[in-house]
C-alpha cells in the first residue's frame, strides 16, 4: 500500500484553489494500487486533501495533534466538516499532547512526514508562521529524504 500524506496552509487564496485542486487529483491519480492518505484534517489544504483521497478510495488516517484539537475550530460548520472526515477515517491516531499547541502542531506534522511515501505541501515557499507550520514540515521531511510535492500557484500571496 502506497502512503500520501498532507502538509498546507489553513488559508489558500480563491485565485489559488483551483490550482490546488488540480495539483492534488494529479498527485493522488499518481499512485497506482491502494493508498492510505494521512491528515490532520485542519481547515484549508489538509481537509481538501482529506476529500479528494476518499472520493479517489484512499484509506483516510487522521492524524490528531491533540486531546482538545476541536475547540481550535471557528465555528460550527468547520466543526461539523472535520467530524465528519474523521468519521470517514479508517484510522485515527491521536497524539499525546493535551493541548492544541505548536509543539503538538509539529509533533502531528512530523508524524505524517515519518510515515507517507511523499509528502503534498500546499506551500507558498515562505517560512513558517510559527513552530509546526509548512514550512517546518518541508523542512523535516526533506531531511528526511522523503520526496515532497510543493503545490502553490505562482504570483499568488496568503494574506
Amino acid at each position: 500500500m502506497k502512503r500520501i500524506g498532507v502538509t498546507g496552509h489553513r488559508s489558500i487564496p480563491q485565485e489559488a484553489q483551483a490550482h490546488v485542486l488540480a495539483a492534488m487529483r494529479a498527485a493522488l491519480c499518481g499512485f497506482n494500487g491502494s493508498v492510505e492518505a494521512f491528515s490532520s484534517l485542519a481547515v484549508g489544504a489538509d481537509q481538501l486533501f482529506a476529500d479528494l483521497a476518499l472520493a479517489h478510495g484512499a484509506e483516510l488516517v487522521a492524524v490528531i495533534p491533540s486531546g482538545d484539537y476541536e475547540a481550535c475550530f471557528a465555528d460550527g460548520a468547520e466543526l461539523a466538516r472535520y467530524r465528519s472526515l474523521k468519521a470517514r477515517a479508517v484510522r485515527e491516531i491521536r497524539l499525546d499532547y493535551p493541548h492544541s499547541t505548536d509543539e503538538a502542531y509539529y509533533a502531528a506534522g512530523a508524524y505524517i512526514a515519518d510515515h507517507c511515501d511523499r509528502l503534498l505541501a500546499v506551500w507558498d515557499g515562505r517560512p513558517a508562521r510559527g513552530l509546526g507550520g509548512t514550512g517546518d514540515i518541508v523542512t523535516y521531511a526533506r531531511e528526511l529524504g522523503r520526496p515532497v510535492t510543493v503545490i502553490w500557484r505562482d504570483g499568488v500571496e496568503r494574506a
